[in-house]
């Protein structure tokens, strides 16, 4: 996403600059060239040898600046994306007032590209008036917003809006507002991660899913525009920026939400690894050791894609998956046909570095139309943007 793209960040003068040197460095190891602009007040927290150091490029911090003519033109036109974070109360009254009394407000009345604002304030000043007036001046004028957020501040706790969003957080409102919303007005239902069905009221049967394909899914969906509602089970990931979520725990309860939700889904990402049995009679207590050997009868769970069929949305895009251990493709094809997919992924769960629990995957893409793509191995994440460019050719 974010490899050989040009950013401009600028920085004005809040405590939350510490934060601005994490954004700097994310997004240079994302692979993204990035012109650092400071003001004066800004250079105060953090000086221009820190964001020099963490980018590998001069920082801007003055229209006076030797070499630096024009500077605030040319960046403020030739970059992908501008990013001001933080965005103080007082930068934001000059941006609204179409002041240019330094590099970074000339830059930003000069520029002809995207403008994301990280507003970063103590709570009574993003509370009073002139503040709220002034962001829904820029909101209005095409500019847009990420944060503030409630917790610490700088003097004390709050418990209102104030504090800057964190990098990660403003970095995914980024990358949203330069992908141009290719799947915008799109509703966008992933499912994640394992179900757990009880044996005892401590013990359950699961599966090894981390639950990290379909978030990743999910993250790049919403990047791309789209209204994203994740239906996870039980995983450890923190929840993608942007997304609704619905924590569900049993197969059962999966089946339900999927029921709820498919009724207004554009798209369903069947990513989930629900647990194929359950035991049939779950015993109300802890079932002790010294009891001796345990037998479990086990019953199957829900066909979610097959039970929930007339539920789908016409016109919707159903994308399965399947992990296989031996003769992937056939089973696979298999599949696609007696749950009436529109794409299917496959991989297999013996092939190193793919399946549960890795960060990459190997995948094969089978379509309804007989098209078939076989990716080599790679990140999730690029997996995710695979599938949802086919996902983007369905809707057409």
């Amino acid at each position: 996403m974010w490899a050989g793209r040009h950013v401009v960040l600028g920085v004005s003068g809040g405590i939350a600059c510490y934060k601005s040197c994490i954004l700097a460095r994310r997004l240079v190891e994302a692979g993204a060239r990035v012109d650092v602009v400071l003001t004066e007040a800004a250079a105060e927290f953090v000086r221009p040898l820190t964001f020099e150091g963490l980018t590998g490029r001069p920082v801007l911090g003055s229209l006076w600046q030797p070499g630096g003519a024009l500077s605030h033109v040319r960046l403020g036109q030739e970059a992908d994306i501008i990013i001001v974070a933080p965005a103080t109360a007082n930068l934001v009254a000059r941006v609204v007032q179409g002041l240019a009394d330094d590099v970074l407000t000339a830059l930003l009345l000069a520029r002809t590209v995207p403008l994301l604002l990280a507003p970063s304030m103590n709570d009574e000043m993003y509370a009073h008036p002139t503040t709220r007036s002034n962001l829904e001046e820029l909101k209005k004028k095409g500019v847009a917003l990420v944060g503030p957020e409630t917790g610490p501040l700088a003097e004390r706790a709050s418990d209102r809006p104030g504090r800057m969003s964190e990098p990660e957080t403003i970095l995914a409102h980024a990358a949203r507002l330069i992908r141009g919303g290719s799947l915008n007005g799109r509703r966008v239902v992933v499912t994640a991660g394992p179900t757990r069905e009880p044996i005892d009221p401590v013990r359950v049967v699961s599966n090894r899913s981390s639950g990290k394909m379909g978030y990743r899914v999910a993250e790049a969906a919403w990047e791309r525009g789209a209204e994203v509602v994740l239906i996870s089970g039980p995983t450890a990931l923190a929840p993608p920026v942007g997304v609704t979520l619905r924590t569900i725990d049993s197969t059962r309860e999966l089946e339900a939400a999927v029921r709820a939700e498919l009724p207004r889904a554009d798209v369903l990402v069947m990513a989930a690894a629900p647990a194929d049995y359950r035991p049939t009679s779950p015993s109300q207590s802890k079932r002790s050791r010294i009891d001796g050997a345990l037998a479990i009868p086990m019953e199957p769970t829900e066909d979610i894609l097959g039970s929930t069929r007339d539920q789908r949305k016409k016109g919707s895009v159903m994308v399965g998956f399947a992990l296989e251990t031996g003769d992937a493709l056939a089973k696979g094809l298999s599949k696609l046909e007696r749950k009436d997919l529109d794409l299917i992924v496959v991989n297999d769960a013996l092939e190193p570095g793919a399946g549960f629990e890795k960060d990459t995957n190997r995948v094969a893409l089978l379509g309804r139309d007989g098209s078939r793509r076989i990716l080599p191995l790679q990140t999730k994440r690029e997996v995710a943007e695979a599938i949802l460019d086919i996902v983007e050719q369905s809707l057409g």
